[in-house]
């Protein structure tokens, strides 16, 4: 059988995340220079889709780690309806593979016209969005011929952390962060061939995650969609319990990404939780009662193990596509650049 596009790309992850870090070394450290000038004391992330999830990982890593706030603006408000933000003192970080969408051009020129810090993570330096930002941090992940985002929404989360420990100076997430290439590659061996049985036929699944590991849930059940047609919602293990559990019966499949971090005794009460409900539950890295653990790349820091984690999901989804019978690199309806209003 020929190696699709995203089976290529996805063992690319690797060197991918080795690339940006080597070549945009100076415009990471630029941007964080930037960033400390700023002081800001509010964060504003404009992205769509896979991008989004990746500003949703930064979300949560940046409130973690500096304690400042940082929210998602909808690229509507500049693109559509024409509203200037008031953002003095804010920094705006823009997230797009292909920095060409409108909507999100847009949005990053009205947030550096409102006072804002802008800046742009893409595949391209020379991309509209990195033209109208500030600052620019080039994924150099090499061209992405697959439909779906893999090794793009890795870089772009790198990109991020990268920034996020220059600006606060931080060793132990900059020691992660270099380390990344390093278990990428080890991410990439794991077997995750049960949830694959269990998969191959199913119509429905829940996947649960916590902190930046919900970014990454998102991100699941959105791979879910569009490479397997499997109809997949991602939660966080504390808000399934608010309304979406009621659906969960006998077989129905939960996969929850569970890291060694403050919140796995929380994923882990939920899954036995949902295990108890009878439901079929897989579970990264940890042990839960009813539950089947995945192998997950072990000793690592809480900041970079959800992502990670990612990177094993996309070896397996890949995978999971075309048992399933679907071509992973042309999903249906959706074409690689998705140009909105």
């Amino acid at each position: 059988m020929t190696q699709s596009h995203m089976a290529r790309e996805v063992a690319e992850i690797p060197q991918a995340a080795q690339r940006f870090l080597t070549q945009s070394a100076a415009q990471v450290k630029a941007a964080a220079a930037a960033m400390q000038a700023t002081d800001p004391k509010l964060i504003v992330t404009v992205a769509r889709g896979s991008s989004d999830h990746a500003a949703t990982y930064l979300k949560y890593a940046v409130e973690l780690l500096a304690g400042i706030p940082v929210a998602s603006v909808g690229p509507s408000i500049a693109s559509i309806y024409g509203r200037p933000l008031h953002l003095a003192g804010a920094a705006c970080i823009g997230i797009s593979q292909s920095g060409k969408s409108p909507d999100i051009v847009a949005m990053t020129e009205a947030a550096r016209a409102g006072g804002a810090l802008t800046l742009a993570i893409t595949n391209f330096a020379d991309a509209p969005m990195a033209q109208a930002a500030a600052h620019c941090l080039p994924l150099a992940a090499g061209e992405e011929k697959s439909v779906a985002a893999t090794k793009t929404f890795i870089s772009s989360v790198v990109a991020g952390l990268a920034l996020l420990a220059e600006w606060q100076n931080d060793t132990a997430l900059r020691a992660a962060v270099a380390d990344l290439p390093r278990a990428f590659a080890e991410a990439l061996a794991q077997d995750w061939s049960p949830l694959s049985n269990r998969l191959s036929r199913a119509q429905q699944a829940f996947v649960l995650g916590r902190g930046p590991g919900f970014a990454i849930a998102s991100e699941v059940a959105l791979k879910f969609k569009e490479t397997c047609g499997l109809h997949a919602e991602g939660y966080s293990a504390a808000e399934v319990l608010h309304g979406p559990s009621a659906i969960v019966q006998e077989r129905f499949p939960v996969l929850a990404l569970a890291v060694d971090d403050a919140a796995l005794p929380q994923i882990k009460a939920t899954a036995e939780r949902l295990a108890a409900q009878g439901a079929d539950v897989f579970i990264t890295g940890a042990a839960a009662a009813g539950c089947t653990t995945l192998p997950a790349v072990q000793n690592l820091h809480p900041l970079v193990a959800p992502l990670v984690n990612g990177v094993s999901f996309y070896h397996f989804v890949e995978q999971l596509a075309r048992r399933r019978g679907f071509d992973p690199d042309t999903p249906p309806h959706l074409r690689k650049v998705t140009q909105t209003l």
